[in-house]
């Protein structure tokens, strides 16, 4: 069984895992050299502290996966704005559980006053994160050629993004995004 929980610290060793096999067996992310533990922590203290949602997926007792929100840019008039990041475990794919996570982190940014959420996808091989995004209502904003470089290939983003709720209402999320 599959539950959808708030990330904790005790978490972290996992999710760097999960994430240092992307960095260093794939080409889902432009890092080239999986972040430290500290780096993690830093991560997670930073999203607590602006009331943004990190989220496991756990099953069997071990972490399956995770996902979080970080503010899509730094000026405040994008504060209702976020980016998503999602990665399962290896082994984990094909369950359903990136589907499940996905549903859970849009519906606490929902929860949270957001208003957009933006996903940045290398367009690479298989296109299961772009077909992911796009079963819960992203769609495609844009495309960027040949931005990233690895593995010995140049790389496209594909830029998604998903309303959360309707542009005519009043923003009800502070400034602390």
């Amino acid at each position: 069984m599959l539950t959808i929980r708030g990330a904790t610290p005790d978490d972290l060793s996992a999710v760097a895992a999960i994430y240092a096999h992307y960095v260093t067996e794939t080409v889902a992310t432009f890092d080239e050299t999986p972040p430290t533990l500290d780096y993690w922590h830093q991560r997670y203290e930073d999203l607590t502290a602006r009331d943004l949602p990190f989220l496991v997926a756990e099953s069997e007792g071990q972490v399956a996966g995770y996902a979080y929100a970080t503010p899509w840019r730094p000026k405040p008039a994008y504060r209702h704005t976020v980016e998503d990041s999602i990665y399962l475990a290896p082994g984990q794919a094909g369950k359903g559980y990136g589907s499940t996570l996905l549903r859970a982190l849009l519906d606490a940014c929902a929860n949270r006053g957001l208003h957009q959420v933006i996903a940045v996808i290398v367009d690479a091989d298989s296109g299961a994160s772009a077909a992911l995004h796009r079963k819960h209502g992203f769609t495609e904003a844009g495309r960027l050629r040949d931005v990233g470089h690895k593995h010995s290939r140049w790389l496209d983003t594909v830029l998604m993004q998903h309303t959360l709720r309707d542009t005519s209402s009043a923003p009800v999320r502070g400034s602390n995004a």
